[in-house]
């Protein structure tokens, strides 16, 4: 297979809609902080399925602050990552996904590759994303591409859907200069 990224300009946003990057829920993160560091443990939940509203991703073609990149499989789409610089300095991965049919293929490694990419062109510190406990194999991705767990918000969905039993995760990857250059910040650098 042949993984290729290009921007999404506005020749390619009907393609970029297509990506079906529905999940199926068949566990979830349950967390504990040993002082100051996150982790967590799965338990098992009953399987569903969840899908992401559509996003309008126009408003990242052609910006200096904000890009999406469309990654394609032998030529189809196959995953976008859409990012934003964050008032907090870092890249923020605003949407990232991988189409059903083309998981575990190095779609998901080459989105984050690229998003990395634009990060270090604009000279930021690193990326942050947020997802939810629901979606394990997602934490498990960002985890083996060195992003770490900053931190949980129990309350971040709950005007959305009052009785969600999910929570919000802040991943963070941090790059060099401010970190170890494993992914790590100071505070978790291992001695």
């Amino acid at each position: 297979m042949t993984i290729t990224i290009e921007p999404i300009e506005a020749r390619t946003l009907a393609e970029a809609r297509t990506i079906d990057g529905s999940f199926v829920i068949e566990s979830r993160l349950v967390l504990a902080a040993a002082g100051d560091v996150p982790s967590f443990t799965t338990v098992p939940l009953p399987p569903r399925t969840k899908r992401y509203e559509e996003t309008d991703y126009a408003g990242y073609v052609g910006r200096r602050d904000r890009a999406a990149f469309l990654a394609r499989a032998d030529g189809r789409p196959a995953g976008l990552v859409a990012l934003s610089k964050s008032w907090n300095g870092f890249a923020c991965v605003d949407e990232i996904l991988v189409d059903t049919a083309a998981r575990k293929s190095g779609i998901g490694r080459a989105l984050i590759d690229a998003a990395i990419a634009w990060a270090r062109s604009r000279t930021l510190p690193g990326i942050m994303l947020e997802t939810q406990t629901t979606n394990v194999a997602a934490c498990r991705f960002y985890q083996r591409c060195g992003f770490v767990l900053g931190g949980w918000d129990r309350f971040l969905y709950q005007a959305i859907d009052p009785g969600t039993d999910e929570i919000a995760l802040t991943w963070y990857l941090f790059f060099d200069q401010a970190g170890d250059g494993m992914g790590r910040p100071r505070s978790e650098n291992k001695s």
